[in-house]
């Protein structure tokens, strides 16, 4: 189990590692024309730069303002921090870490129920699926370990009350 536990930490890292990419990439887009950078990757897609889809998102980008661009990268860079703590606490085995990383992934499912409901995709499917199989085993995980940790304490209590009582 505890490979499964190291698994996840390094998926987190590599998250994290992402989101930090992301946010400079975000950042590295600060005063420049977001349509013509987003034309450009479109054309390099092969995409229809005269489509719908395109168009729709086209408008979108064209309402970020640098001010929100700085406002995303802070949001990403954040989120890069949560994944980094999480991944960095598993991969040291450290207890509050499992707690943190239950807590943070199964908070995100409500979410992502919603967004299935609203928006569904073979892909959102899969990404729900791997983050509930993980909130089923962390929870599995950090029950079990409470339970020796548990009976360890039991059994250190029982030791030293034998061993003061036959002083």
């Amino acid at each position: 189990m505890e490979g499964w536990v190291m698994a996840i930490g390094g998926l987190k890292m590599l998250e994290a590692l992402l989101c930090i990419l992301l946010g400079i990439g975000a950042l590295r887009l600060l005063h420049k024309d977001l349509v013509d950078e987003a034309t450009r990757v479109i054309t390099a897609l092969r995409l229809d730069p005269e489509g719908r889809f395109v168009n729709l998102l086209l408008d979108k980008i064209a309402l970020i303002s640098p001010h929100r661009l700085k406002q995303i990268s802070l949001g990403i860079f954040a989120y890069a921090g949560l994944h980094t703590i999480e991944g960095v606490g598993l991969l040291l085995r450290k207890t509050w870490a499992e707690y943190v990383t239950l807590i943070l992934t199964a908070s995100f499912l409500p979410w992502e129920a919603f967004e299935l409901f609203h928006h569904f995709t073979w892909i959102k499917v899969t990404l729900s699926f791997v983050n509930l199989l993980v909130v089923l085993f962390l929870l599995f995980y950090v029950r079990s370990r409470a339970r020796v940790r548990g009976a360890e304490q039991e059994n250190s209590r029982v030791a030293e009350a034998t061993f003061s009582g036959k002083r």
